[in-house]
């Protein structure tokens, strides 16, 4: 069983920043791809960035502030989050596309809450 635990959220000013850590535990044998997803009050949960071997992309909201990296040896992936703006308020979620004895599995975190407010 694969456990992940995200930490680093809190509360913002606009401008400000934050970075977000997700570390998994659990047997791990390979990581495919980690993610970062997010949302908002009263909406639906949308994608933010991944990291998959070499490849990184972002969503375009938030392409130029954030930064998504990963460590492979430690199974972590962290979100550094600048410059952010009251409409980047969320619960953000880690999620792990990673092989484990069960085989293949996608794994959530239980989400970091973000507030950018004044």
């Amino acid at each position: 069983q694969v456990h992940l635990v995200e930490s680093g959220g809190g509360l913002v000013h606009p401008g400000g920043s934050l970075r977000l850590s997700c570390s998994a535990s659990g047997i791990i044998f390979n990581s495919y791809a980690m993610a970062w997803y997010r949302q908002a009050p009263g909406k639906e949960r949308e994608w933010v960035a991944t990291i998959s071997g070499g490849a990184i992309i972002y969503a375009d909201s938030v392409k130029g502030r954030f930064s998504i990296f990963g460590d492979n040896a430690k199974i972590s992936v962290y979100l550094q989050m600048n410059r952010l703006q009251p409409e980047d308020t969320a619960v953000y979620y880690c999620n792990l596309d990673v092989e484990t004895q069960s085989g293949r599995g996608n794994y959530w975190g239980q989400g970091t809450q973000v507030i950018v407010s004044s």
